[in-house]
Formats: structure tokens, C-alpha cells, sequence
């Protein structure tokens, strides 16, 4: 298997980096526009069947803002939920050109926020997280529920977006790097080998070359309603990765309805995108995930189901950090690829840990669309 550094210039993919330029001026105090930034790592452990979802945000960095300030919160074994504030937006960090942040919280520690060698970190921070493109390590203890985890892990990356051996694509397209369309959204890694350990309320869980994921999201708008799929960990397919989704998002000054599929397998890149193809979707408001999509080459069929209740997670809004959908990493998938033409089945695959979410609203009956 063909094994590369996303960290290094060639194969990171586009938006990596952190999006927010700094401003601290006077005028934008006085606009006071709203900015978030969003990333998700994950590592699925086949053995025992269970997942991690770690999910970091900062809002209004700026400072000073009703919602400036930041949150971890993790999605454990059994979609059970840990969440943490971090209030000092002061005590966050993120690299500019590359993937790369933290956030501190208790710590004795005076200097300014930034990556510290993995022992440093595990010695000086009672409280935070840090991750890059090849490294994720964290410590997080909720005194309200008692729950509490740690976590070290390296991450060996093998699919960014786009085909193994190619300069990475953006996931939204090259207009996503004006802000036209918001919030943005990009796959950082849709599939890397994880090898470290998880302490989740003193189990500790200790992997190697486990299935690993991450992505991002940011903008100055915050969507208003979504579906999203998600899977590397398929039967008899180590190889294969889906990431699948679509939502309301914001255009200039309307909202339009989009959604996509990307698969990843055994070094191509499958995509189905509205600028190549069709997607169309039929998403119950929990349950059930159905798409279709077509390009110029190939089509593809997607099922998820959930008979779990799903687990409430917080997102940014308007109003901040708040519940505003809904996940369950105990998804049953499956997905039938052909070409188009011919008909010819490509690849079949199946998996019961797959990522399933809705998330904004309303969400009163079937949600159809697509063309």
C-alpha cells in the first residue's frame, strides 16, 4: 500500500490551513461578523466494533464576542458523548499554511498556545487537545458526568481528496476558495492508519493501522440543514472509503440545496459532484439514507440505515455551540458501484460502522431533492 505525507505541499489538500486572517482591527470589531472553523477526526476500531469521533470548534476568534470561545466534544464506545468548553479563544492555536491546532486548558503553562512535542504535552496540559496531519493527542475530563478521556495516536495518511497519485482536489470545488459559497467544507483524509491508544473512562482501547478519517469545515455563514455519510471500515474492502452528504448552504445572498458523493478505492477517486454529474437523495428525519448519483463514467447507489436513537451533538449556529443534530457511528451501509454505461458492477461493499448524522432543521418528513 502506497503511503504518503499529506502534511508535506504535494498531496496536502487545499484548506488545511486555518481560515481565520487574524483581524483584530477596529472595523471589523464593529462589523462583528460571525466566524467558525470546525475539524473531525475519527478512528474506527473493527476488532471490537467501535468508534471515536473527536470534533474540535472555535467561534468568533476575534474575541469578545457573546460567542467567542471554543469546544471538543467526542462521540465514544455506543455512541456515548463527552463534551468540553474552552472560553479563552487566547489559548488556541492553528497553523496557517497546514493542518495543525489545539486548544489548552488547564495547564501551569504561560507561554503562548502552540504544538508541543507529544511527552511535553502529556506532562504540561491537565486539559486540551492538539492535532496535526500525522499526529492527534488529547485529555479531556467532564467533573458534570464524571467521564473523562486521553488519547496519543499517530496517523499514517493514504487518501486525501482525489487519486492517490495527483495533487489533491478542493472538496467543494477551486470557487471554494472565494467566499461565495458558505460554510465550506473539506475532506482533510478520507482514509489513514491510525496506531496508538484510547483511554475512554479507564478502558483504554490500543490499535494498530486502524481505519483513520478527518475533515473541516468554516465560514462566516452557518448552514441550516444537512445529511452526511460516512465509512472507511467496509467487509473484505481495507481499501475503500465513502464520505457522502449534502445540505442548505449559502450562496452570496440565497440558499441553495447540493449534496455529493466521493469514494475512494484502492488509490482512485470516484466523484459525483453537481459540476460533473447528478445527485439526488431521499433522507428520512432519522433512519434511513438514500442517494443516487451519476457522472459522465459511473453511478452509484447509497443505503443507510440506524434502528439506534442517535446521539444529540452540539454544532456552531448563530446562537453558538448548541444541539443541533443528531449521529450514530453504528450505521448499517451499502453500496453498489457501476459503470454507467455498461452496467457493470464495479464494486459492491457493506459495513455496520458507518458515521450517519442529520443535523439543522426542520426535519418534519422526507427530505427529497437533487437533478
Amino acid at each position: 500500500m502506497l503511503v504518503f505525507p499529506l502534511g508535506s505541499h504535494q498531496f496536502q489538500t487545499p484548506h488545511s490551513g486555518y481560515h481565520w486572517d487574524g483581524s483584530n482591527s477596529p472595523i471589523e470589531r464593529f462589523r462583528q461578523r460571525r466566524f467558525f472553523e470546525g475539524w473531525y477526526y475519527r478512528v474506527t476500531l473493527p476488532d471490537c466494533g467501535q468508534t471515536f469521533a473527536f470534533m474540535y470548534s472555535i467561534e468568533d476568534p476575534i474575541g469578545g464576542q457573546p460567542h467567542s470561545g471554543g469546544g471538543a466534544q467526542i462521540l465514544g464506545p455506543h455512541d456515548e458523548y463527552l463534551c468540553r468548553s474552552f472560553p479563552d479563544v487566547n489559548r488556541f492555536w492553528a497553523w496557517r499554511q497546514a493542518l495543525g491546532l489545539g486548544h489548552w486548558g488547564k495547564t501551569d503553562l504561560t507561554i503562548p498556545p502552540r504544538y508541543l512535542p507529544p511527552i511535553e504535552f502529556a506532562e504540561q496540559i491537565q486539559q486540551g487537545y492538539q492535532g496535526t496531519a500525522t499526529w492527534h493527542q488529547g485529555v479531556l475530563h467532564d467533573p458534570g458526568t464524571g467521564r473523562s478521556a486521553g488519547w496519543a495516536y499517530e496517523i499514517a495518511p493514504v487518501d486525501g481528496w482525489g487519486d492517490r497519485d495527483t495533487m489533491q482536489q478542493s472538496t467543494a470545488g477551486w470557487l471554494s476558495f472565494l467566499p461565495i459559497f458558505e460554510p465550506g467544507w473539506q475532506i482533510l483524509m478520507a482514509h489513514g492508519l491510525a496506531t496508538g491508544w484510547i483511554d475512554w473512562n479507564g478502558t483504554r482501547y490500543e490499535f494498530t493501522r486502524a481505519p483513520a478519517y478527518a475533515e473541516k469545515n468554516w465560514g462566516g455563514a452557518f448552514p441550516q440543514k444537512w445529511f452526511w455519510l460516512n465509512c472507511n471500515c467496509f467487509e473484505g474492502e481495507p481499501e475503500l472509503a465513502l464520505t457522502a452528504g449534502g445540505g442548505k448552504r449559502g450562496v452570496l445572498w440565497w440558499m441553495e440545496s447540493v449534496a455529493m458523493v466521493g469514494i475512494h478505492h484502492r488509490g482512485k477517486f470516484y466523484e459525483f459532484v453537481p459540476w460533473n454529474g447528478r445527485v439526488h437523495w431521499q433522507v428520512k428525519p432519522w433512519g434511513h439514507w438514500q442517494m443516487w448519483a451519476e457522472n459522465a463514467d459511473y453511478q452509484v447507489e447509497l443505503e443507510g440505515i440506524s434502528d439506534r436513537p442517535g446521539t444529540p451533538l452540539r454544532a456552531p449556529t448563530e446562537q453558538g455551540l448548541t444541539f443541533v443534530c443528531r449521529d450514530t457511528m453504528q450505521g448499517e451501509l451499502t453500496l453498489t458501484l457501476k459503470q454507467r454505461h455498461s452496467g457493470k458492477v464495479i464494486l459492491t461493499a457493506h459495513s455496520h460502522l458507518c458515521g450517519l448524522e442529520v443535523g439543522g432543521g426542520p426535519w418534519d418528513q422526507v427530505w427529497t431533492g437533487g437533478k
